[in-house]
């Protein structure tokens, strides 16, 4: 049974833990900045992510404090001086980057804090951080400041002006390979992810070819009691429907098996024929397992 939450009725932190809970995980942006004085600033932020990419548009959020309504140093140094470099945080980084989180007081250099190296930057005044293996230069458009309370958002949006990708993690193609970058996340609580090792799976992702969807497979199928969402879900990415021909081969040559054993108990057909299809699906064999599913009807 759901529980239900209204906003209106929560308090803040309470609020707080539900939303970073819920929504993860977050990737963490190492906010370089400078104060108005020139000196240097390091904080990582979860509020983050990427949202376009003509302009390169990166946003983050060094929201408001809960407990007591203060705003943080790296708000107050991207109106004062309105560029940051953002700098990946990976798995072998990521106990400094919390140390660089501390509150330490304004004008405290937290590359030395937390022992990272300051490497100048090309196109904007702050430094990046040499141990991140991706690190924007940005200009900071604009900030939003959603809320004057406790936990209201700031929006930094920032255009990446210029990128630094360490070769290391580029694959043959020159783009970032995933297997070798070893991202970190921010879950709620005091919550990690690492991207990486068995953590990480492809999904192709649909493009202009159009799968036929959950609601053109059979009855039997979508309310199955074996068959996963996910299963549904990957026999609904296929093109087309197997026609019947095809479904009948499968049936002769594949599943001669089940049908023996089953025959005249329609219902322990179904149910193994579905558990067959589940693990096909298990092994990456969508086809076979539509045409698995497929036979039941044309039995």
């Amino acid at each position: 049974m759901m529980k239900r939450f209204d906003p209106a009725d929560l308090a803040v932190p309470d609020l707080h833990a539900h939303l970073v809970g819920a929504v993860g995980p977050r990737p963490v942006a190492f906010a370089s900045t400078v104060d108005a004085e020139g000196r240097p600033n390091l904080s990582p932020f979860s509020f983050f992510n990427v949202f376009g990419a003509n302009p390169p548009l990166l946003i983050f959020s060094p929201a408001r404090r809960g407990r007591d309504n203060s705003t943080k140093d790296s708000y107050h140094n991207v109106k004062a001086h309105p560029e940051v470099v953002i700098n990946v945080v990976t798995y072998a980084m990521v106990h400094q980057a919390s140390l660089a989180s501390t509150e330490y007081p304004p004008g405290v250099n937290e590359f030395e804090k937390a022992g990272f190296s300051m490497l100048p930057s090309e196109k904007v005044r702050p430094f990046r951080v040499k141990e991140s293996p991706v690190q924007f230069e940005c200009v900071v458009k604009q900030v939003i400041e959603t809320g004057p309370g406790g936990g209201a958002g700031n929006l930094v949006l920032c255009e990446v002006v210029l990128l630094h990708i360490d070769e290391r993690v580029l694959d043959a193609r020159g783009r970032i390979d995933q297997r070798r970058i070893d991202l970190v996340g921010r879950m709620g609580g005091h919550f990690y992810v690492r991207a990486h090792g068995e953590a990480l799976f492809e999904l192709p992702q649909p493009a202009r070819e159009i799968g036929i969807g959950v609601d053109a497979l059979p009855r039997d199928v979508r309310e199955s009691t074996i068959l996963t969402g996910s299963d549904l879900g990957r026999l609904g990415a296929v093109l087309a429907l197997p026609d019947e021909t095809r479904v009948n081969e499968h049936k002769l040559t594949e599943l001669a098996d089940l049908f023996i054993q089953h025959q005249g108990r329609s219902d322990e057909l179904r149910t193994a024929l579905h558990h067959r299809a589940h693990q096909l699906l298990l092994a990456g064999q969508v086809e076979e397992a539509l045409l698995t599913v497929l036979a039941f009807n044309d039995r």
